[in-house]
């Protein structure tokens, strides 16, 4: 019997299958990544990402991931210098040739750029590229969000580009704070041709009753709309030590709105090993979901991820 939380020095493997639906790689050698090279680095909701600062190749992934049944993987755009998103494309081609993953990637590309029309139909033309992310303009706080800013899923020109996705079958991972899911349900219902995939369970960093309490109501919003699906991932909290009874209110609130059919879990390594192992974030994935169906665990785990990307 495979053990629901397999520790650090465990040689029982988790036989459940995994399609990790979001992961990054990277070589700082090849000096494209600007966010990883500063000197103090810019700061994210994880606090301190000097511990990250290296690299971090499919072999280190595979040693992190040991434990766990990971059959199939989603390599998602790791913020390649901008000035280059065919560069990080090409990179991973190279690298799945030779490392056997990733499976799929979601591709860098800025829709509002003069460019985006001609990027975007290069990224299509790589087999891997499944989806595309560029993060909409956002406000730091719900009650600094406003409709419309320039940059934001509102813009007209960032709109534009969105407008070509579905040409290209190309879906978009959209990461954007919960206090602008409703105008992420708006884009979902005016492109109804387009997947939708909402990354890090839309970020519900405040776990106060009154932060939850937003976010369930901000989730509800997108997850109306069929064209919707959510990565049920970035789930650190800051300050506080990752436990399957801190998450189980997010896991299992996002399962219940979007249902078992449009949910998917997801790594985010290795920018959440900033605050748990992956042992740690699968294992409380196996121990939350414990009671569901066998078969709605497996669409959580291996099946939705594989089905959305074509695995």
């Amino acid at each position: 019997m495979a053990s629901n939380c397999p520790g650090r020095g465990s040689p029982v493997v988790a036989s459940l299958p995994v399609a990790d639906a979001h992961h990054h790689v990277w070589d700082l050698e090849l000096k494209a990544h600007p966010w990883l090279a500063g000197e103090p680095l810019a700061s994210f909701r994880y606090g301190d990402y000097s511990a990250i600062q290296r690299n971090y190749l499919p072999a280190d992934y595979r040693r992190d991931t040991a434990h766990f049944n990971v059959v199939k993987t989603v390599y998602v755009e790791a913020e390649w210098d901008p000035r280059d998103p065919i560069g990080e494309t090409r990179w991973m081609h190279e690298t799945a040739a030779r490392e056997g993953l990733p499976n799929a990637m979601v591709a860098q590309a800025w829709l509002d750029r003069p460019d985006a029309e001609q990027v975007l139909a290069e990224q299509a033309a790589f087999p891997l590229v499944r989806s595309v992310r560029h993060k909409p303009k956002s406000a730091a706080r719900p009650q600094d969000a406003k409709r419309g800013a320039p940059g934001s899923m509102d813009c007209p020109r960032w709109r534009d580009g969105f407008a070509l996705l579905a040409g290209h079958r190309l879906h978009f991972d959209l990461q954007t704070p919960w206090w602008h899911l409703d105008a992420a349900a708006d884009l979902a219902q005016d492109f109804p041709a387009t997947t939708i995939i909402l990354n890090h369970t839309g970020l519900p960093a405040d776990r106060t009753p009154e932060g939850l309490a937003g976010w369930r109501s901000a989730m509800e919003l997108p997850a109306r709309q069929p064209n919707v699906a959510v990565k049920i991932s970035g789930l650190g909290a800051p300050g506080r030590r990752w436990t399957a009874e801190l998450q189980r209110p997010v896991v299992r609130d996002a399962i219940a709105i979007f249902g078992a059919e449009r949910a998917m879990f997801a790594s985010n390594y290795p920018v959440d090993s900033l605050v748990a192992t992956f042992d740690e974030i699968y294992g409380s994935f196996l121990e939350i979901t414990r009671e569901l169906p066998e078969a709605a665990r497996r669409r959580l785990f291996h099946d939705n991820a594989v089905r959305i990307y074509r695995l």
